[in-house]
């Protein structure tokens, strides 16, 4: 398995699942448990695609499949609510 901790899209992937595991806590219960939750596991799903991507040869696939996670992540946001910076 190829290591992922050095790639900078790793880094910002999980950057944002601390972010957003951070900003849920502090959700009201109701959105902590509905749409808290939604944007936890598109986070950690978009995490593990970058991790897939890096482990194999032909990464096309799964680097629509994350372009497409990413949008979706994007879409569930919340207006004001902004992510940690990307370089």
């Amino acid at each position: 398995m190829a290591r992922t901790e050095h790639l900078p899209i790793y880094r910002a992937s999980y950057d944002l699942c601390l972010y957003l595991e951070q900003v849920v806590h502090r959700f009201s219960r109701y959105h902590k448990y509905t749409l808290g939750t939604d944007l936890r596991d598109a986070a950690r799903r978009a995490l593990k695609l970058v991790v897939r991507a890096n482990s194999q040869r032909d990464r096309v696939a799964t680097l629509l499949a994350l372009r497409e996670e990413s949008e979706e992540l994007k879409e569930a946001m919340p207006d004001g609510l902004a992510g940690p910076s990307v370089p």
